[in-house]
């Protein structure tokens, strides 16, 4: 009876941690993507829709069913000049009154997005990292089929409008947001992460950090990160997919 009645304990457990198990795998795959498959998040938030102030802070799971843990401190950011507006891929998390973005609102992109390469006005030792030379420009012209993407002015001429970037200061360092937009809405382009100049007080639609925080944010991010970028009450609308508040 001794050896059955362990048996059965150690039958219930191993189902009570399967379904532990399934249950946190169902929640992992409710959650939006890339969010719901992420094993390092860069949460960046703001106290609402219309502020150009922001905070980061990074986190880290050791599988996309386990809890987010803290993996740095707070750091400072700055935002769109006039705030965030949902972008076009995740604009079904607004409610009444809340923007979408569009190219030019001076606001950065509520949603959530994979982190792409590094970058910077220097080569850099990192694999990957995409080094800005003469003639990079990210293309922000709706009526190019290169909206939105970083290429030469080699190939796409003069004439199409675009960020020419090694011309940018606030480009010495960076980070590509891998940003799904709509071209035909002009649902906005070239969004990174990238440095803070001495007396920036907001952004064109990007995110902004001190160079050191950006700096350790290249390295935290390189092995692969999401970025999400919220107003702090949206950030509750998506419940346990993201930390819990702090």
């Amino acid at each position: 009876m001794m050896r059955r009645t362990g048996e059965s304990c150690a039958a219930a457990v191993a189902v009570a941690a399967a379904l532990m198990a399934s249950s946190g795998l169902a929640a992992a795959q409710s959650c939006p993507e890339p969010l719901a498959s992420a094993r390092r998040l860069v949460l960046v938030t703001a106290d609402g829709m219309t502020t150009s102030k922001a905070r980061l802070r990074l986190y880290e799971r050791a599988a996309p069913n386990a809890g987010w843990r803290p993996a740095g401190g707070v750091a400072p950011a700055i935002i769109g000049r006039n705030g965030i507006a949902w972008s076009f891929a995740f604009r079904q998390l607004a409610v009444r009154g809340e923007p979408v973005k569009v190219d030019g609102d001076k606001r950065a992109p509520a949603g959530i997005y994979r982190l792409g390469r590094n970058f910077g006005l220097a080569p850099s030792s990192r694999a990957g990292d995409l080094h800005l030379t003469e003639g990079t420009v990210c293309v922000d012209d709706p009526a190019s089929p290169a909206y939105n993407t970083i290429t030469s002015r080699a190939k796409v001429g003069w004439k199409v409008h675009g960020e020419n970037m090694w011309r940018i200061p606030h480009y010495r360092h960076g980070i590509v947001v891998d940003y799904p937009t709509n071209r035909r809405q002009h649902g906005g382009s070239c969004i990174f992460i990238h440095l803070k100049m001495p007396q920036a007080t907001s952004t064109s639609g990007c995110v902004a950090l001190e160079e050191p925080a950006l700096r350790a944010l290249q390295e935290f991010a390189a092995p692969g990160a999401v970025l999400a970028i919220l107003p702090a009450q949206a950030a509750r609308r998506l419940g346990a997919c993201l930390p819990p508040p702090r």
